[in-house]
């Protein structure tokens, strides 16, 4: 049977599919326990949440299933020296973004507070908390946090943009390794070189790392079919992370409005920018990804970008000014169909049973 792979085996799973563990307060403990009640592995992103918030979801997770879930952290969670940068950095910025906060209507922000990362006190409650799953972004873990990890049994998962990251990843130790290809949305989680050229496509990104190590690979942007997953099994890959058809569903916490862009014309345009959040990231094409296309110098940092751009989203969601929002999604956008993440599973099930 197709679904018994060496990654169903490890994470104790009827089926490798696992759900994209979303950041940004998009992911939902109902989403979570529906994809793992179902037979795959459901996946919480929880790189902006404080520990008691994480005790808090992992507590609600267990009260609805027993079976297992992907915590997810992003190891590298700021790009700004010293958690700041200079005034004359942030009036760069605010000169280039007040044409949209006179539009909406708002003043500019002040300069956002120096930010001091959180990933170790997170991962203390993630060794803590022992969930069946911790996979992690933007980085590789140190032989020590490992050795803990394993000492728990704890099974962990990194992602990969390139075929050097995927070999980084395997000498650490991990039990698996995400392909994350250019065409899924959220964020590009590339660590050894930038975003911008760490591109490659999922399924020519399978088979290269599929070449080179031994760890088992899990594919991940462009798939929300059985007929994805069924080509990136035939590749090599031992399971399917699929994102943003189950970003769409409606037990995801993503905005109302968010879920409906997904399943509109405008789902066709998707853009990889920075204007937002302060590292790419692709999205359902805005007008402000259009115009700052060019100007990444000017955008603050990850996350003060981020802190800066809040109220301005906030008031373009108010106002119903959709193109000054950033619509996570991924290229395969225009095919969803699903809008109940429980169909959405079934449905990957028959397809890919049907394919294999």
């Amino acid at each position: 049977m197709w679904n018994q792979t060496r990654i169903s085996k490890l994470l104790h799973v009827d089926y490798p599919i696992l759900q994209g563990p979303f950041g940004g307060n998009l992911s939902s403990v109902a989403l979570v326990t529906t994809v793992s009640n179902a037979g795959g592995l459901g996946g919480y992103g929880a790189y902006t949440l404080s520990p008691q918030e994480i005790v808090s979801v992992h507590n609600q997770i267990r009260s609805q299933t027993n079976k297992p879930y992907n915590l997810n952290l992003w190891v590298s969670d700021t790009d700004a020296i010293n958690g700041t940068v200079n005034d004359e950095a942030f009036q760069q910025t605010a000169a280039l973004y007040k044409p949209y906060f006179d539009e909406a209507g708002i003043p500019l922000p002040a300069k956002p507070q120096p930010f001091q990362s959180r990933f170790e006190n997170q991962l203390q409650v993630v060794l803590d908390l022992k969930p069946e799953v911790f996979s992690f972004m933007f980085g590789t873990l140190s032989p020590d946090i490992m050795e803990q990890l394993k000492k728990r049994n704890i099974k962990t998962i990194g992602a990969a943009t390139t075929l050097d990251e995927a070999i980084a990843l395997e000498a650490t130790g991990v039990d698996a390794i995400i392909a994350s290809g250019f065409e899924a949305g959220g964020h590009r989680p590339s660590f050894m070189a930038s975003a911008e050229s760490s591109v490659t496509g999922t399924f020519v990104l399978v088979q290269l790392i599929k070449e080179k190590i031994k760890t088992p690979v899990i594919a991940a942007g462009g798939i929300a079919t059985g007929k994805g997953i069924a080509a990136a099994f035939t590749l090599g890959a031992e399971a399917a992370q699929i994102g943003t058809a189950f970003l769409a569903c409606d037990e995801s916490n993503a905005p109302a409005i968010h879920r409906k862009m997904l399943f509109t014309d405008a789902s066709k345009y998707t853009t990889l920018s920075r204007a937002f959040t302060g590292r790419l990231g692709r999205g359902i094409t805005s007008r402000i990804a259009k115009d700052l296309l060019h100007q990444e110098d000017k955008i603050l940092p990850f996350p003060l970008q981020t802190q800066f751009m809040s109220p301005l989203r906030t008031a373009a969601l108010e106002k119903e000014k959709w193109d000054m929002v950033l619509f996570w999604g991924g290229q395969i956008s225009p095919i969803l169909k699903h809008t109940k993440a429980k169909e959405l599973m079934h449905a990957l099930i028959e397809e890919t049973t049907a394919i294999l």
